[in-house]
């Protein structure tokens, strides 16, 4: 599957209500990083790329005695929370900067299941590393009881989470980086994978639930169909290829330009992210959450990337990347293009593994 055409064209989707935002069929692969300078302090200078790949491995290595990481862009650094002394050599020794917490991820994890309890449409909630706290975020549908009730719910956490309020509605994303189409709606592949030597490609899952059958053109024969799609719960669907169509391990850069991905990764906060979309082609932004759970209309998604890439109806499945490493699947958000927002993504890892996919 050659999806080098770039389809601009903005279709309506009636599905269920879900606006979507699917992008392009994109493989990935690790991206070659340059080794990291540094600091007279004994601090790498590292590249978001690079602190996203040092920060899963410290917080394997750390295991209970880390309590979360984020990239500080401004030094480019990684700071990694620890709540035991005894760790803080381990984190220096590694190149990163150690900052004691009072709370331990275990905590963290308790209070942010107590929002599950309070939570309503238009909700999302993670653990923040910045704050060492738990960040709940409503959006400008949630009012009258419903507000009252997620502020009460917040209160009660004796400091140990805050609120706060975006504009617009959290709601998945229809359409995509280079679109493909089912009847009545257009999302975008995420990136081609194989499945046991099939050919295959990962979108959103919100966009596999809608139709079995996918091309790569509007009314177009078929070039795929889904085998697996969750959605809610996580938000991925993997889609085989039944015909002979070339499947590159590149994203559309919608600039006459590819960006080659040869790794998967998983997203750290602070980090600068890159998003594809069949509706509005290229944006950038920076990583605000993990794990963070978010409450459509449709249903909670637990485990999305937060960021502050902008997204729109279309964009869904589109890829989410770093460099040459592929983070995560378009999912949903608030906002649009125009005036900036809230998008969170599927995490590629967790959608690999759940699947079973390799990348190219």
């Amino acid at each position: 599957m050659t999806h080098r055409r770039k389809s601009r064209q903005r279709l309506a989707i009636a599905a269920t209500g879900i606006a979507a935002l699917v992008a392009g069929s994109f493989a990935i692969s690790q991206a070659n990083a340059a080794p990291a300078q540094e600091k007279t302090d004994g601090i790498q200078v590292l590249s978001s790329e690079q602190a996203g790949t040092l920060a899963t491995t410290l917080t394997d290595e750390l295991g209970t005695a880390a309590a979360g990481t984020y990239y500080d862009a401004e030094s480019e650094k990684l700071v990694v929370n620890v709540v035991d002394d005894s760790a803080v050599e381990a984190v220096e020794a590694a190149g990163a900067e150690a900052k004691i917490v009072d709370h331990t991820m275990a905590e963290l994890n308790d209070v942010k299941a107590a929002v599950d309890e309070f939570a309503v449409p238009g909700t999302a909630w993670s653990v923040d590393p910045v704050s060492n706290s738990v960040k709940v975020t409503v959006d400008s549908t949630v009012t009258g009881d419903e507000l009252a009730q997620v502020e009460n719910g917040v209160a009660d956490l004796a400091g140990m989470a805050t609120l706060e309020t975006v504009e617009g509605e959290f709601a998945p994303f229809i359409e995509g980086g280079d679109a493909i189409y089912a009847s009545g709606a257009r999302c975008s592949l995420g990136f081609n994978v194989t499945v046991a030597g099939v050919p295959a490609f990962l979108t959103a899952g919100h966009c596999g639930n809608i139709s079995a059958s996918w091309s790569d053109s509007s009314g177009g024969g078929e070039i795929g169909t889904v085998t697996e799609s969750v959605f809610p719960g996580s938000d991925y669907a993997l889609v085989e290829y039944t015909a002979d169509v070339d499947h590159p391990s590149s994203v559309d850069l919608y600039d006459g330009t590819f960006q080659e991905i040869t790794g998967a990764g998983d997203a750290v906060v602070g980090q600068d992210v890159t998003r594809s979309g069949s509706t509005t082609g290229v944006h950038g932004g920076e990583v605000t959450g993990v794990d963070v759970s978010v409450q459509y209309p449709e249903g909670t998604v637990d485990g999305t990337i937060q960021t502050t890439v902008c997204a729109e109806p279309g964009d869904s499945g589109g890829a989410l990347f770093a460099g040459g490493t592929a983070l995560g699947l378009t999912s949903g958000g608030s906002g649009d293009c125009s005036f900036g927002g809230t998008t969170f993504f599927q995490p590629v890892t967790d959608a690999l593994a759940a699947v079973g996919a390799t990348l190219p």
